[in-house]
């Protein structure tokens, strides 16, 4: 606990000191409820209550000074070994089962997670636990004393919440919660409040009660804190919208309860972390519709909680029957875009043993365990097949093994989307260690089109295309039988993305170009780039994760942008089919034109011919010429340059140079007199942008490029004289005209 009673990042564990002995005690039990004429209503007896049993040593330890460091995961800690009645069913406990200080409460949660996603999913209906819940139990009220509003709470004024029964209906045997002391986490802030477990012969685990009561518990075992649904529907929401993390979140909710700091908040930091992450992992597979598999939430397969693409071909959902005989495949080819992104680091902390994760592989991430075995088997044998980029300078190629990894477990991420409609795809996504190297990248890739592997066309969208398709299908035998393709019958393209192609040599230009190729439409293959904005922003909070919850996170937050995605995508493609019509029209009316202008004579009509029986060649079969690639050379103005410069070396090496000047020649005359032109529309353009009121710096600096102008340019008039006299009378005879001209206005 920090100063001020304000929650640490990492708190320590509160133990609870009793000072009555072990066996039967008294419990006040006090019912307070508002009636509908408003009166208060308040109940008091006296029930009989069994206190856990501890051991000597055990309770030795719970008489120490509050404060001792402890398990920050295991809030149910309190170092005592009984028999858990509650944890497993509603019937009587298996004997000899008891709760060690050492329990992974996770790990106990995992068990009954099944349950727990039975519960919900009877929340989202007409069940009988809809009228289990208190009503309006959280709320904080001010007492009137000494002269000024005091805030108390309702536990202090005898408020116990009683679970398991109706509102307003009595327990015969409530059971306290352990020490009357529960702590619950709502929108409105962090309360301690008195709750009674229902202890009726037909009784639910506590668990389950607190379930039915919309109170998502912290652990399955003598839960003493609890979550409402309420905050946590709404941190999902908003972390998804403003991507604030669960410390922020959690440190906002103890302000609202006191933003003094005279009052100590109950530190519930690291318990609400749990929480939020198995309220994600339970929403995910209640959406998938796991709950309703007979087989179990185990049986999930790899990928099925991933958020598939509506428009994206699915053979069986929505492509028409017999579609793989239909001549025209490219309507029901796939356009998978890679990149990797090094903003989504991991910090080398905990391991893959300790925090495996909530749902391994389910998701967009790959299965961790068989993606590493596979890196380690084929890392060194890959790499040495990674040659160095015949293109341009690649850092993706050249530095796949340079990237620095000091005290990172992950670089950052290589992902696979859908080019088309921009969506992770299911096992398109996972960590890597070093920079973006092919081994990463292949398993990645054939990982999420075993998706589509009975699709016939396949796109591959790669910033680095031409490099790394040139020894891709050596590489496939290495990976596991399951994710290997079979190219027989298909056609696999492979593209540059329009905003990265630019970089590119010419060849690649106009060989890995989504312009010149049929079937692609305006695809620019950018997708992955306008992701990363998105998610970009939870790389500060994520990369102090653990590998399993970081995983776990990044999936929740890549299903959030699918679903997005997908619940917009009726509008986005309304508009882009409203926008794609008219540019076709005008389109078409422009090559028209052109076309008309060409057959004009015979030789345009028979080249315009040629031409087009070129590129459909071309588009059939590849091996034949590109009519994309240039053909002429074509003469710039850096060429005529170096043609001017060696020009002059030739002269003066043969002795035959012949200068008017001793310092400029007649190619550099021409050369300076172009540069003279760029300064001039340079200047231009910069005296346009002032304002209406400019600055006095910005009219000196005008002024004094304009001044270094005209100077320079008087020096090349003097030479240029003497390369072209007649310049000179040029010259004057244009300045009479002008004096003329002025003297008659």
């Amino acid at each position: 606990m920090s100063a001020g009673g304000r929650p640490s990042k990492r708190p320590k564990f509160i133990h609870h000191i009793h000072s009555e002995t072990v066996g039967q005690a008294s419990t006040r039990h006090r019912n307070f409820s508002l009636q509908a004429s408003g009166n208060f209503n308040l109940r008091t007896s006296y029930l009989s209550a069994s206190r856990p049993a501890i051991e000597e040593e055990e309770q030795a330890l719970s008489q120490q000074a509050v404060g001792v460091d402890s398990d920050p995961w295991n809030e149910t800690e309190f170092y005592q070994a009984v028999e858990d009645s509650q944890s497993h069913s509603d019937g009587p406990s298996q004997a000899g089962h008891g709760r060690t200080p050492g329990d992974d409460p996770l790990a106990l949660w995992l068990h009954e997670r099944e349950i727990y996603l039975d519960e919900l999913i009877c929340l989202e209906g007409r069940g009988k636990s809809a009228s289990e819940q208190c009503s309006m139990p959280f709320h904080r009220i001010e007492e009137w004393k000494d002269g000024f509003f005091h805030a108390v709470t309702l536990k202090s004024l005898g408020l116990r919440i009683q679970l398991g029964h109706k509102a307003g209906e009595a327990c015969r045997r409530p059971s306290p919660a352990f020490d009357d002391d529960f702590v619950v986490i709502d929108t409105h802030g962090i309360h301690e409040v008195s709750l009674d477990f229902c202890g009726c012969e037909h009784k639910a685990s506590h668990y389950k009660q607190l379930l039915r009561a919309r109170l998502f518990p912290a652990t399955a075992t003598d839960p003493r804190t609890a979550a409402t649904f309420a905050v946590l529907k709404f941190f999902h929401l908003l972390s998804f919208e403003s991507k604030v993390s669960t410390y922020e979140f959690y440190h906002s909710l103890a302000r609202q309860s006191d933003n003094t700091g005279i009052t100590p908040i109950r530190d519930r930091y690291s318990t609400f972390l749990r929480i939020v992450r198995e309220w994600r992992n339970l929403r995910s597979l209640k959406r998938a519709g796991r709950g309703h598999d007979p087989a179990c939430v185990n049986a999930t397969k790899e990928g099925e909680l991933a958020l598939l693409c509506p428009a994206c071909p699915h053979p069986g959902k929505n492509l028409p029957d017999r579609w793989e005989a239909s001549t025209q495949q490219w309507m029901y080819s796939v356009f998978l875009a890679i990149d990797a992104n090094f903003r989504l680091k991991r910090q080398a902390i905990s391991s893959d043993t300790k925090d495996p994760g909530l749902s391994g592989g389910w998701g967009y991430f790959v299965n961790e365990k068989h993606y590493k075995a596979y890196i380690g088997n084929n890392s060194a044998v890959i790499q040495e097949c990674q040659q160095r980029s015949a293109c341009v300078n690649h850092n993706a190629v050249n530095m796949a093994d340079v990237k620095i990894s000091k005290g990172l477990a992950a670089t950052g991420v290589g992902t696979v989307d859908c080019a088309r409609h921009d969506m992770k795809l299911a096992n398109g996504v996972g960590d890597l260690q070093k920079g973006e190297r092919y081994v990463n990248m292949d398993y990645l890739v054939f990982s999420a089109l075993s998706t589509f592997s009975s699709l016939k066309v396949i796109n591959f969208s790669y910033d680095i295309a031409c490099q790394w398709h040139k020894k891709l299908w050596g590489h496939v035998p290495s990976l596991p039988l399951h994710l290997q393709p079979d190219p027989v019958g298909k056609t696999f393209r492979y593209f540059v993305p329009k905003f990265h192609i630019a970089a590119h040599v010419e060849a690649c230009q106009t060989m890995f170009s989504l312009n010149w190729s049929p079937g692609v439409g305006r695809t620019d293959g950018e997708a992955p780039e306008r992701g990363w904005a998105n998610i970009n922003r939870v790389a500060t909070s994520t990369k102090e994760m653990g590998p399993g919850a970081r995983r776990d996170t990044l999936d929740d937050h890549f299903g959030n942008w699918n679903w997005k995605k997908i619940a917009s995508l009726g509008r986005v493609l309304l508009r882009k089919v409203i926008e794609a019509v008219r540019a076709e029209q005008e389109h078409h009316i422009a090559l028209s034109e052109l076309e008309d202008s060409i057959r004009e004579s015979e030789l345009g009509a028979s080249s315009l011919q040629k031409w087009r029986e070129e590129i459909e060649s071309w588009e059939v079969d590849h091996t034949k010429p590109n009519p994309f690639e240039r053909r002429v050379d074509t003469m710039t103005q850096a060429a005529v340059r170096l043609e001017l410069a060696k020009q002059d070396t030739k002269e003066l090496e043969d002795g035959t140079a012949v200068s008017l000047h001793s310092e400029v020649s007649c190619s550099i005359l021409i050369s300076t007199g172009i540069d003279l032109e760029h300064a001039q529309r340079r200047l231009r353009a910069d005296a346009g942008l002032l304002g209406q009121h400019p600055t006095d710096t910005q009219r000196t600096s005008i002024l004094t490029c304009s001044n270094t102008l005209l100077r320079r340019i008087d020096a090349w008039t003097t030479i240029q004289t003497l390369y072209m006299p007649s310049v000179a009378n040029l010259r004057a005879n244009h300045q009479e005209k002008t004096e003329v001209l002025h003297s008659a206005i």
